[in-house]
């Protein structure tokens, strides 16, 4: 990860930002009031990454007792393949072991093989796949890893 990047909790002020990324992400994205309500949540783990104060990646997940789940990671297209998204989800992993976790899941679509190869680079391994998960009827490839 590039040494100008700054990781740490969103604000509120950041919340446009991430839902600009959001939808130039995803086929079906969160709404913005989504992400407003997982800032004051409990059971949640929000980061933004920055560069000179600008939002270019985030992660938000919930975790429960001994799991976390990830709910939402992505990177601003003209960042991506820098190492930021590594550098978000190691530091979710080092948050999930101070707070106990032992398992971590996500869901991605099954024709996103870009980003199962990222998670299998994380040692995440496909455990299931949910047929019909997504609102165009996509299918989601659940993968977990053991911490």
């Amino acid at each position: 990860m590039p040494s100008d990047i700054v990781i740490a909790p969103p604000v509120r002020g950041d919340i446009d930002a991430v839902h600009r990324i959001e939808q130039s992400a995803f086929p079906s994205p969160w709404r913005r009031e989504f992400f407003e309500s997982e800032l004051a949540a409990d059971w949640r783990y929000a980061r933004v990454a920055k560069r000179a104060g600008a939002v270019i990646g985030y992660l938000f997940a919930m975790w429960l007792f001994d799991e976390l789940h990830v709910n939402k990671i992505a990177v601003v297209a003209h960042e991506r393949r820098q190492g930021i998204a590594d550098a978000l989800m190691a530091d979710c992993f080092e948050f999930a072991r101070k707070q106990g976790v032992h398992t971590i899941s996500l869901e991605v679509r099954q024709s996103n093989a870009g980003a199962q190869d990222f998670y299998r680079h994380l040692d995440f391994e496909t455990s299931y796949v949910r047929p019909h998960y997504y609102p165009d009827g996509e299918a989601a490839v659940v993968m977990t890893r053991e911490l």
